[in-house]
């Protein structure tokens, strides 16, 4: 039972390369198959077969790049905090009050010159 199981690991498809190689591969068969229908089957029929036999690989890849895990990153790292922002969140189109010189001209300033 542990040979089969050794012998098993080896249809497992692990990586996004691996799942590529056999979605070319059944691309390949599905061309080939729908050349067959067209030389077998001439006119509407042969071609609505070539193109249902094309149409199963993408169905087909799809199944196969959504069965793959994803890979895990190495360091795990939490959600961030946000960025604080520098400015307030004021548009160009409200104009701001420009910062006054001297501490005497402020207005909550109690400084007398």
């Amino acid at each position: 039972m542990a040979k089969l199981s050794k012998i098993g690991r080896l249809f497992i498809i692990k990586t996004r390369f691996e799942a590529w190689l056999v979605i070319y591969a059944i691309a390949l068969g599905a061309v080939e198959r729908g050349r067959f229908y067209l030389e077998s089957y001439p006119g509407y029929g042969g071609w609505m077969l070539a193109l249902a036999c094309t149409g199963v690989v993408f169905i087909a890849g799809a199944k196969l790049l959504d069965s793959i895990p994803k890979r895990q990153p190495a360091l795990a790292a939490g959600p961030y905090p946000a960025r604080s922002a520098r400015h307030a969140p004021i548009g160009r189109s409200r104009p701001r009050r420009q910062p006054l010189r001297h501490a005497a001209e402020r207005r909550t300033s109690r400084h007398t010159d």
